[in-house]
This record gives structure tokens, C-alpha cells and sequence, in this order.
């Protein structure tokens, strides 16, 4: 067997299975339960405020994004014509004169597309959803609101993230918050303490790349995909996983390279796709749009739905959707960002911070608003949800990503086939960027051979198919405790190390304001 196709090891595990899957989904259901359940009581831990257990590492994003904002100016208002043209490439002759070569992989749009193709997933369509059905149109004003606190964030782990980077004698990059936190930390006088944050975050970000950017991607493009087309074989889910492994396995073996080259062209049409039947949707009833805005505010403070914790419980499940989603305090898309062929540390993390932006304003919005319209006449009743998730819907009881299926086939009768092409492309997309940084952290924690390459590549493929297979509410458990517990480690080294950021973005505006008066 060749190199190339040892992808296919995770399918030989468990196609002797299918012959006799009684039940193949639910069994491994039920032995991955348990440990998700402990998994998301230990990392989503809480305190007491206002009559609501708000966990104390949205505590930590909220504060920190907060602080960020006000230290570097609204950089996240004040900057954002400057990102445009970065991505643009505006300025691209100002980093080519200060360039010495060769400096990163991919340009500034390969490296954009594949940090949002890692965001922009099935979080915006499944985990919106779940976050309106729990806590009603208002948790859309607090994930708005994450999502532009989230892009100051963003752009300092980004710009950290090219800053520190490592670059071998081949030209390829290892970046990302492993090295920030050890070098940067390093820099300050605290070597051990950098180094121990460093090889937490890479343990944490494996996981994530396991659960959330792959498990939690499988298991709802399976669940649309066999809800659409009415398919209940006891094995459906597996079979629907192993088919995504083989194509994952396909493009992941060609390295970051590749997987930019694939996630620059799927991402535009992907999100085009999906936000013109959003948009089409929003203008047909467009005389209603304005009441559903109008709830989005006025329920932020005032919840009709039955939460606990009032407006604060609200508050949290818009907050921790948005962290899900954007991922900004993470410190996974400074892993793509760390890629990019640039002189200017800051010129990414500019780029950087468009990704909130874009992910949770923009589109989680949208699916927000196509929700609301869908429930104007009362089709479901908010906060009215079991184990956190399904709510009850025409007599029966479902989540995430069906609801929002529900909800465009009600506006467009059809459109939810649409659906089932955007969340294949989404899901596929997120997976891949996702496989690029849970890779970069395995080969900080065991090294940069060609089996260290492998290994991950094998148990990645494993939980592709196992994100198939496994419920909704299980996989959300892992996937959010995974994602929300990088947050711990990473924002810690930002809070250190936010002044390099400060630097590095004064020595990049000075470039350009000399740069574009010389032309």
C-alpha cells in the first residue's frame, strides 16, 4: 500500500462491522457519552452572577475581547477599511519591498480563506439554532456583540501568531499559539511557564481538532443529509462519515498548500451559496424583518423565553455560541494566519480580524433573522428545548441543524436541498482547516516526521467517522468544552503578550503611510 493511501486504515477498522450494524451508531453513542458528559463539566465550571452560572471562561473571552477593544482603539472599527485593503491587496508592493524572500506559504486571501473556512462552518447554521432555541431572539444581540468584540481579539492572536513563527530550511511554516506562548513568554523570563501553556494548548487543540472541527462537522452534515433524504439504517451515520474520511484523506495528504488551494475556492462559493438563499429569504419578508429585529433587542434584556437566569442566561448562550463559532480567544486561526507570505506581522492580524466579522455578524446573523421569520407565528416556543438541544417542532422533537432546515423550506419550498449542499461544503471545508491545526499542534507535542504526519492523519480520519455516528447532544458537549477550554491557555499568553502586538502594528501602518505617499 502506498503512503498516499494509508488514509483509508480508520475505513478498514470498521468496515467488517456493517455486515452485522444492529444498532452500529447507537453503540458507539453510548460508549462515547460518558466522557463527554465529564469532559464539559470540568472545563465549563461556573460562578454565580445575577442568578445565572455563567462559566468562567466566557468570563475570560468577554473581558478580555472587552479589554483588547478599548487598549488598541476600536481597531476592530477604527482598522477595518485598512483589512479590506490588505486582502485586497492594496499594499501588497509595501510588504514586497520589505520582503526578503520568501517569508510563508500561502498570500493574505489563501490564508483568510482558510482561517474562515475553519469558522465558517456548520457553528453558524447548527449552533445559531441551538442558541435561539434555548434562549430566544436575544441571544442573537449578545452574539453579535461577542463577534465584534471578538474581532480585537482575533487580531492580536493573528498578529502574534506570524510574529512568532517558526519557518524550516523547506519554507514551511509552524505557527500558531504553541509558539507564541514558548517563545514569547520565553522573551519575558518565564521560559518553563510559556513552555508548560504551550504544550496545554497543543494537547486542547488536538481535541478541538477532533471534536469540533471534525466530529461536530460530520455528525450534522449526516443528520441533514439523512433527515433530507429520509434514511434510517442503524448504520446510516458511519456509512455517511467513512464516505466524508475518503475525501477528507484525499486532500489533507497535500499539506497546507492544498488545503488553501481547495478551501480558496469552496469558501466564497460555499458562503455566496448559502447567503443569497439567507438574503432571498430576508427580502421576502422583508415587511416582518424589522419586528424580528426588533425582538432581537428588545429580548436581549427582556427574554420571553423560559432561561434560566433571566437575561443573563441569554447573554451566556449568545456568548457561547459566538465563541464557538468564531473561535476569536481560541487561538486556532492564528495557526492558518501564521502561513502567510508577509513581512508585516500586523498586516495579518488585520486580515485576521475580518473573520469574526464575517463568520458572526454577517452570516450568523442572517441565520438568526431566517429563524425569527420562520417562528413569527409561533411554530415552536423558545426555551421549550430537551437536554438543551431539541425543541418540539410539529409534534416532534428537533435541533440544531434542523431547524434551520425547517426554517428555509418554510420561506422556499426546496431550499432546504440548497441547505444540504452548503452544509456538505461547510462541513468539508471546516474539516480541512481543521485538520491543519490540530496537525501543526501534533507535531509540536511528538516532533515533524513523516509518522508523527501519519498518526494524526489516521485518528483524525477515525473521528471523522465517528462525528457521524454519535448524537447531537453528545458531540456538542465535547466539541464545546474542546474549543472553550483552548481559551485558557491562549488568552493568558495574550494578556502577556498583547504590547508585541501594539508594536508590531505601528511598525506595519508606518510602512504603508510611507509606502502609499512614495506612490
Amino acid at each position: 500500500m502506498k503512503f498516499k493511501h494509508l488514509f483509508l486504515l480508520p475505513l478498514l477498522i470498521f468496515l467488517p462491522q456493517l455486515s452485522s450494524a444492529q444498532g452500529l451508531d447507537q453503540q458507539i453513542n453510548d460508549s462515547f457519552m460518558p466522557f463527554a458528559i465529564w469532559w464539559e463539566a470540568f472545563i465549563l465550571g461556573t460562578v454565580p452572577i445575577g442568578g445565572a452560572n455563567i462559566p468562567i471562561v466566557l468570563i475570560l473571552l468577554i473581558m478580555g475581547a472587552l479589554f483588547f477593544t478599548i487598549y488598541f482603539k476600536g481597531i476592530n472599527v477604527r482598522l477595518f477599511p485598512v483589512a479590506i485593503n490588505v486582502v485586497w491587496g492594496k499594499y501588497d508592493e509595501v510588504e514586497a519591498a520589505a520582503s526578503e524572500g520568501e517569508q510563508g506559504e500561502v498570500n493574505h486571501f489563501q490564508a483568510l480563506a482558510t482561517a474562515v473556512s475553519g469558522t465558517v462552518g456548520l457553528g453558524n447554521i447548527s449552533m445559531v439554532a441551538v442558541a435561539i432555541s434555548i434562549g430566544g431572539p436575544g441571544a442573537t444581540f449578545w452574539m453579535i456583540l461577542a463577534g465584534l468584540l471578538g474581532m480585537s481579539t482575533k487580531f492580536v492572536e493573528c498578529t502574534l501568531g506570524v510574529a512568532y513563527r517558526d519557518i524550516d530550511e523547506n519554507g514551511k511554516v509552524f505557527g500558531g499559539p504553541m509558539y507564541y506562548l514558548s517563545r514569547g513568554l520565553k522573551g519575558k523570563g518565564f521560559k518553563t511557564f510559556g513552555k508548560l501553556l504551550a504544550g496545554i494548548f497543543a494537547i486542547l487543540c488536538v481535541g478541538a481538532s477532533l471534536g469540533g472541527g471534525n466530529a461536530f462537522q460530520t455528525n450534522q452534515a449526516a443528520a441533514q443529509i439523512m433527515g433530507q433524504f429520509q434514511i434510517e439504517h442503524e448504520a446510516s451515520g458511519t456509512i455517511i462519515g467513512m464516505i466524508f474520511a475518503i475525501f477528507v484523506g484525499i486532500v489533507i495528504i497535500g499539506g497546507i498548500k492544498r488545503i488553501a488551494n481547495v478551501t480558496g475556492k469552496v469558501v466564497p462559493f460555499m458562503a455566496l451559496l448559502y447567503v443569497l438563499a439567507a438574503l432571498f429569504i430576508i427580502c421576502s419578508n422583508i415587511s416582518l424583518v424589522d419586528d424580528a429585529l426588533s425582538l432581537i433587542v428588545s429580548e436581549a434584556f427582556t427574554p420571553k423565553a423560559t432561561v434560566t437566569g433571566g437575561f443573563i442566561g441569554v447573554m451566556i448562550q449568545g456568548f457561547r455560541r459566538a465563541a464557538f463559532s468564531n473561535e476569536a480567544g481560541a487561538g486556532s486561526s492564528a495557526i492558518a494566519h501564521s502561513a502567510v507570505n508577509t513581512p508585516f506581522a500586523a498586516s495579518e492580524g488585520l486580515v485576521g480580524l475580518l473573520e469574526p466579522f464575517i463568520d458572526t455578524v454577517l452570516i450568523c446573523t442572517m441565520t438568526a433573522i431566517v429563524i425569527i421569520l420562520f417562528n413569527m407565528d409561533g411554530m415552536f416556543v423558545y426555551g421549550d428545548v430537551v437536554n438543551g438541544k431539541a425543541l418540539m417542532l410539529d409534534g416532534s422533537r428537533i435541533g440544531g441543524i434542523n431547524l434551520t432546515s425547517q426554517a428555509f423550506e418554510h420561506a422556499i419550498q426546496g431550499s432546504s436541498f440548497v441547505l444540504v449542499i452548503a452544509v456538505i461544503l461547510f462541513a468539508f471545508s471546516t474539516i480541512l482547516s481543521w485538520s491543519y491545526y490540530g496537525l501543526q499542534a501534533w507535531k509540536y507535542l511528538f516532533g515533524r516526521s513523516k509518522w508523527t504526519d501519519l498518526s494524526y492523519k489516521v485518528l483524525f480520519l477515525m473521528f471523522t467517522i465517528l462525528g457521524a455516528a454519535i448524537t447531537l447532544d453528545a458531540v456538542i458537549k465535547f466539541s464545546d468544552a474542546m474549543i472553550l477550554a483552548m481559551v485558557f491557555p491562549n488568552m493568558i499568553g495574550l494578556l502577556f503578550l498583547f504590547p508585541k502586538a501594539k508594536k508590531e502594528l505601528g511598525k506595519y501602518l508606518h510602512a504603508i503611510k510611507v509606502g502609499t505617499s512614495k506612490s
